[in-house]
């Protein structure tokens, strides 16, 4: 099963992060997200089930959210929902995963400063830009985007 899915919550884990023999970022973590209520015939917040989700990034996002997130963090992500059951032959049981496409911090906890990383080719040398700091900026966007649909 694999459906898109939002989710906001608490980071309950500390990320781990590593790197593949091939060179392939990972971060994983998991998520805490849980429902309230104010119930106006008891006149309190009642708390709903909460739901656990691992939470893994691939690529640059798992390079820039193993240093931006930490447990205890209220977060948003996006991503494909994946329902997986399992058997390892004394156990059973459901594991819910959300491949991440995105994710940030959650703006109605607190507040963040953004830094925007740029990600240089090792392949290639580094040019210094002939372009007037407009024009930088429009050729960075380009060059982000392109990096993208890698």
């Amino acid at each position: 099963m694999s459906e898109a899915l939002a989710v906001a919550g608490l980071v309950a884990t500390t990320p781990r992060h590593l790197v593949t023999q091939d060179g392939l970022p990972i971060t994983s973590f998991r998520l805490a997200s849980s429902t309230r209520r104010f119930d106006r015939a008891q006149n309190k917040w009642i708390d709903g089930e909460t739901n656990w989700f691992t939470i893994t990034a691939f690529r640059q996002l798992a390079v820039n959210s193993s240093t931006s997130i930490k447990k205890g963090d209220r977060i948003l992500v996006t991503g494909k929902l994946r329902v997986r059951d399992w058997d390892n032959g004394e156990r059973s049981g459901t594991s819910v995963e959300v491949e991440a496409d995105s994710l940030g911090h959650d703006l109605s906890w607190g507040s963040a400063v953004f830094t925007r990383t740029v990600m240089v080719r090792e392949s290639e040398p580094a040019e210094q830009s002939v372009f007037d700091d407009g024009e930088a900026e429009v050729e960075l966007e380009k060059e982000l985007v392109g990096a993208k649909k890698r």
